[in-house]
C-alpha cells in the first residue's frame, strides 16, 4: 500500500504548495493550472546581497555569505553602539544627568566601602581586597555596561564561592578573579548568555536563601568571637558547637548590639513624616523624609565609622575586648598581572604550584562563579528595567571585562549587588557614570583612611553582612508558588537542601539538574484530549490531540493511548496535530507502526493539520497507509474512499 498524502505535493524541484492556504478567506485564483496562484516555498537556495544564487548543496558559499554578514553586522553604527553603550548616553549627557550621578555614587560608595571589607572577610582574604576589587571594574562598567543601577563590585554569594573555590588563598582568589572575566568575556562573545535561562526561577530562590544562610553562618563566628571554620552549613555549625566554650562577651554584646542598630536604622529609612501624599507634605517634612532615609542608607558606613571609633579608644588590637581586623596597608595596589603560579610560601601545602595545578585546584568553580554571577547581574537588570528587554551578552562581556581588569589590582570575583543596586536606583542614578563617583570615594579611602580601617572591630562587619543578607533569604515566594504550582517547590526546595548540604557548585547542579528531569518528564506525558465528533457527512470520529511535539519520551506513551482509545471506541481515528511543532526518527518509527496497526485492523487512521517539516519526518519511513488532511469536509471524502463500515464497540 502506498503512502497517501493529501493535499501536500512534493514537486522534483524541492518547492512544496503552502496548504495553509487552502483554508485562507483570501481568494486566491490558480495561474496556469497550479494551485494557490502559483505561490510555492523552497529551501533549495538563498541569495547573497549580490543576487547570486547559493544552493542547499554549496556548503562553501553558504559559509562565506554567513561570514560576510557577520562582519558586516559586527562593524555597523548599531552594533558598535550596542557593543559600546556608553556612546548611545553620553552625547545626551547633561547637569541633571551629573548631579543624579554625583548623589547616587557618593550614597552608593559609603555602602560599598564596609561591604567591601565585610565580603574579604567572606572570601577567606584580607580586608583591603575587598576594596581592591571595588574601583577599576566600576570604570570599565562604566564604558561596557547596558544597566544604569549596576554598582560593580564585590557581593555576598561572589565573595562566598570564591571561598570555597580558592579556599582562602589570595592568589587563587586574584587568579580566579581572572579566569572568571575571560569565561564571562567568551560567554558574551559567543553569545552564551542564555545559559542562565536554565536557572528557572524556584532553583534561583532555592539557591539564593540556602546561600544566605550560609553566609549568615559563617559570620556568627565573629559575633561569637570564636574560631569556626567550615565550608558547608553543617561543617560550620559543627565546628561553632565544637567551639562554643570559648565564646567573648564584649564580641557577642557588641555583635548583637550592632545587628539591632542597623535593623532599626533600615526601618528609619522606610520611615515618612507628613500628610501621605507627598503634594501636600511640606518643605520641612521633605527635608526631614530626606534626612531621615539617607540616614537609613548610610547605615552601614555609620556604624562600622562609630565602631571604628570605639576601636581607636584602645589604641591597639591587644588591650581591645574585642576582636579587630587589623593592619590594612595603605595606599592603592600595584598594578600588577594576576599570580600565574604559586611559591612554596604561598601554598597550604608547602609546595609549589604551577598555572595548571592552580586551575585544577579551582575545578568547577571556574564555571559556577561566572553564571552565578551572570545570574546576578541579570536578576539586577531585569529588577530595574522598566520592562525593557535585558541584553545578557553585553552583560556578560561587561562584568568580564571588568573582572579582569580587578585581576590586575588583586582584586577577587564580583558581579552587580542588588542591595546596592536598589540603593543606587532610590538615589536618582541617571547613568553609569554614578560608578565613577563610588570609584573616587573607595580610592579616597585606600589613599588616607587605611589606617583607621584597622581598628574596626569583626563583630560590627559581621554585623553588616548578616543585616544585609538576612534578606535575601526568599520566603515569600513559597506562598506564591504554592498557589500556582505546587510541583515547582520541588526543585526550589530540593537545591535548598542541597545547597546547604554539599558545596554550592554542587548544590547549584542538583538543583538544575532536579529542574531539567521535571522539564522531561512533562515532555515525556503530554497532555492529550480524546473527543468523540460527528463529521459533516455524518460519519462519527475520535479525535485525540496531543498538545505539544512528538519526540522519543513521549511516543510511546501517545501510540498506547491511541491505541487504547482506537480499540474501545472502535471508530475512525484523526490525529489532531496542529500542535505537534516537531518530530523525531522515534516518532517516525512509532508513526509506522502505529499506521501498520490500525491497517490490520481494517481501522482508518488519519492526520489532520500536520506541518510539512514534520510530515517529511515521517514520511522518511515510508509508512504505509498515512494519510494526512487539511480540511475538515476532506474527511467525508477520506472515509467514502476507505468504505468503512463502524463494527460492534470492543470493551477494553
Amino acid at each position: 500500500m502506498k503512502t497517501q498524502i493529501h493535499t501536500i505535493s512534493a514537486p522534483h524541484d524541492g518547492s512544496y504548495d503552502n496548504e495553509a492556504l487552502s483554508c485562507s478567506t483570501i481568494d486566491i485564483s490558480t495561474h496556469n493550472g497550479e494551485p494557490h496562484g502559483g505561490l510555492r516555498g523552497s529551501n533549495e537556495f538563498i541569495l547573497s546581497d549580490s543576487g547570486k544564487k547559493v544552493t542547499g548543496d554549496d556548503e562553501t558559499g553558504q559559509l562565506n555569505l554567513w561570514l560576510q554578514r557577520k562582519a558586516k553586522s559586527a562593524f555597523s553604527e548599531k552594533m558598535i553602539k550596542k557593543r559600546l553603550p556608553i556612546l548611545r548616553w553620553l552625547p545626551q549627557y547633561n547637569s541633571t544627568d551629573a548631579i543624579g550621578d554625583l548623589v547616587a555614587g557618593i550614597t552608593v560608595g559609603l555602602t560599598v566601602i564596609p561591604q567591601a571589607l565585610a565580603y574579604a572577610g567572606i572570601a577567606g582574604v584580607p580586608a583591603a581586597y575587598g576594596l581592591y576589587g571595588s574601583f577599576l571594574g566600576c570604570i570599565v562598567y562604566i564604558v561596557f555596561g547596558s544597566c544604569k543601577d549596576v554598582p560593580m563590585g564585590p557581593t555576598a554569594i561572589a565573595s562566598l564561592l570564591t571561598f570555597q573555590t580558592a579556599g582562602g588563598n589570595v592568589g587563587k582568589a586574584i587568579l580566579l578573579c581572572f579566569l572568571s572575566g575571560v569565561v564571562e568575556l567568551m560567554m558574551g562573545i559567543l553569545g552564551l548568555g542564555f545559559l542562565v535561562d536554565f536557572v528557572s526561577g524556584p532553583v534561583s530562590s532555592g539557591f539564593t536563601s540556602a546561600v544566605s544562610l550560609i553566609i549568615v553562618t559563617s559570620q556568627v563566628k565573629d559575633v561569637l568571637g570564636i574560631t569556626a571554620k567550615g565550608t558547608t552549613f553543617i561543617e560550620i555549625w559543627r565546628n561553632i558547637f565544637n567551639d562554643i566554650h570559648n565564646v567573648q562577651v564584649w564580641d557577642t554584646f557588641l555583635g548583637l548590639t550592632c545587628i539591632a542598630v542597623l535593623l532599626i536604622m533600615r526601618i528609619i529609612a522606610g520611615l515618612k513624616v507628613g500628610p501621605a501624599d507627598d503634594e501636600l507634605k511640606s518643605k520641612n517634612h521633605r527635608i526631614i523624609n530626606k534626612m531621615m532615609w539617607l540616614i537609613g542608607t548610610s547605615r552601614n558606613a555609620i556604624l562600622v565609622i562609630v565602631c571604628g571609633a570605639i576601636g581607636y579608644t584602645f589604641q591597639s588590637s591587644a588591650t581591645a575586648p574585642f576582636k579587630l581586623i587589623g593592619d590594612i596597608p595603605p595606599g592603592l595596589p600595584s598594578f600588577m598581572a594576576p599570580p600565574f603560579s604559586l611559591t612554596a610560601n604561598e601554598t597550604m601545602s608547602g609546595h609549589e604550584e604551577s598555572f595548571m595545578e592552580m586551575v585544577s585546584s579551582l575545578g568547577s568553580g571556574l564555571i559556577v562563579v561566572p553564571l552565578i554571577a551572570l545570574m546576578e547581574n541579570i536578576a539586577i537588570c531585569k529588577a530595574f528595567s522598566n520592562g525593557k528587554p535585558v541584553d545578557a551578552t553585553q552583560e556578560l562581556i561587561a562584568i568580564g571585562l571588568a573582572n579582569i581588569a580587578n585581576s590586575f589590582v588583586q582584586g577577587f570575583p564580583g558581579t552587580g549587588s542588588l542591595s546596592r543596586s536598589a540603593v543606587n536606583n532610590a538615589s536618582g542614578v541617571r547613568t553609569p557614570m554614578g560608578n565613577i563617583y563610588t570609584m573616587g570615594l573607595v580610592v579616597l579611602s585606600l589613599l588616607f583612611f587605611t589606617p583607621y580601617f584597622s581598628y574596626i572591630p569583626k563583630a560590627s562587619l559581621a554585623a553588616v553582612i548578616i543585616a544585609a543578607v538576612v534578606f535575601m533569604v526568599e520566603v515569600k515566594v513559597v506562598k506564591p508558588m504554592w498557589r500556582t504550582k505546587k510541583s515547582d517547590l520541588i526543585p526550589g526546595l530540593g537545591t535548598f537542601i542541597a545547597c546547604l548540604a554539599l558545596p554550592l557548585e554542587m548544590g547549584i547542579l542538583f538543583g538544575v539538574g532536579l529542574n531539567v528531569v521535571f522539564i522531561l518528564y512533562h515532555a515525556a506525558r503530554p497532555k492529550i484530549s480524546v473527543e468523540r465528533l460527528t463529521s459533516p457527512g455524518g460519519a462519527e470520529y475520535l479525535i485525540i490531540t496531543p498538545d505539544r511535539c512528538l519526540i522519543f519520551p513521549s511516543v510511546d506513551y501517545v501510540r498506547n493511548l491511541v491505541t487504547k482509545q482506537s480499540i474501545r471506541q472502535s471508530l475512525p481515528v484523526v490525529i489532531d496535530c496542529s500542535h505537534v511543532y516537531g518530530a523525531d526518527f522515534t516518532a517516525a518509527t512509532v508513526i509506522d507502526s502505529i499506521t501498520q496497526d490500525f491497517a490490520r485492523r481494517d481501522q482508518p487512521l488519519f492526520f489532520y493539520n500536520l506541518k510539512p517539516s514534520v510530515c517529511a519526518i515521517f514520511e522518511g519511513l515510508s509508512p504505509a497507509d498515512f494519510v494526512v488532511y487539511y480540511r475538515e469536509e476532506h474527511l467525508d471524502d477520506l472515509l467514502k474512499q476507505r468504505a468503512y463500515k463502524p463494527k460492534e464497540v470492543i470493551s477494553a
